[in-house]
């Protein structure tokens, strides 16, 4: 199909790797044009390829630390047009700050549970080739929650219906998709998400960038 998304794999897991490579090839939506198991063999792939979108594991040879979210940053600092998406088992919010420490778009933090939800998993990969961005919502609980234990968070003056407005948000939905998975009308969702940007003062952030500035907000006592 001609239409088919150019992707390549990077997973040190043999098993993991060619798991995946069939998972999304039996889609019919997805070419993998190649499968790789290190950062360097990565790069390469990236080089020789050029695919629309890289699907990366966060540790891999040789240090198996955050290879992956530096190999991201290294492929969006050379080609902007390349969507990455991270794959990790961890839902500790410090790994998502690494990857999106620069900014979200393009970005897509996910856990490994995501790979047995294809639907999710596709849509995640049309997300950072459109270049916008995707969190997975445990990720984003993680964060939030991290972020409101603070005593002087300005979340605390969030309504509990404001955060579940935020967390969702916060997974690269737009308003539409704010309505279908909270069950809330167009009005509504307005509403709140004006209301969330004004308590977090960022009512001026255009609507393309409201992941990246909350994000950007988590980010400033992440470590508190």
């Amino acid at each position: 199909m001609a239409d088919r998304l150019k992707v390549v794999i990077a997973e040190d897991n043999y098993l993991v790797r060619e798991g995946t490579r069939r998972l999304l090839e039996d889609s019919g939506e997805v070419q993998v044009v190649a499968a790789v198991g290190n950062a360097t063999e990565l790069l390469d792939a990236v080089r020789r390829f050029t695919p629309e979108a890289v699907l990366t594991d966060i540790r891999m040879p040789p240090g198996h630390h955050m290879e992956g979210i530096e190999a991201a940053h290294a492929i969006r600092a050379a080609y902007p047009d390349i969507g990455v998406a991270v794959l990790s088992q961890h839902t500790d919010a410090s790994y998502a700050l690494a990857l999106f420490q620069d900014g979200t778009a393009g970005f897509a933090y996910l856990l490994k549970d995501r790979l047995a939800d294809l639907e999710d998993l596709i849509k995640a990969l049309r997300e950072v080739i459109a270049g916008g961005s995707v969190i997975d919502p445990q990720v984003v609980d993680a964060l939030v929650t991290r972020r409101s234990q603070t005593a002087r968070s300005p979340l605390n003056a969030l309504s509990p219906r404001e955060l579940d407005v935020l967390r969702v948000m916060a997974q690269g939905e737009t308003n539409v998709g704010i309505e279908q998975a909270l069950h809330l009308s167009g009005s509504t969702v307005e509403k709140h998400v004006n209301s969330i940007f004004t308590k977090l003062r960022l009512a001026d952030a255009p609507v393309h960038r409201r992941v990246a500035a909350v994000l950007t907000f988590l980010k400033d006592t992440a470590a508190d």
